[in-house]
């Protein structure tokens, strides 16, 4: 069985609120993902509100994850054992 689409145009907006909650779920107890406006849920509310698609928001979050060097990671003042 092929895995059903995930894309906004396949979804209903309760469809899309059921895959973000199993998504976040494996962590976390997520009653109430719809609405919400905290952290990591709050970076899927675009999907669930049919305005972006599901990569298109996981791309948005990510990107402002990665750090592109040395000169823009914080200090911790410790330095790297495996260098």
């Amino acid at each position: 069985m092929a895995p059903r689409s995930k894309l906004i145009k396949d979804t209903t907006r309760e469809e899309r609120i059921a895959i973000v909650q199993r998504a976040l779920s494996w962590g976390d107890d997520c009653d109430s993902v719809s609405g919400s406006s905290r952290g990591v849920d709050a970076m899927y509310q675009p999907y669930i509100d049919g305005e972006m698609e599901l990569a298109e928001c996981n791309m948005r979050g990510s990107a402002t994850t990665y750090v592109k060097s040395d000169r823009d990671r914080p200090s911790t003042g410790a330095s790297c054992v495996m260098g």
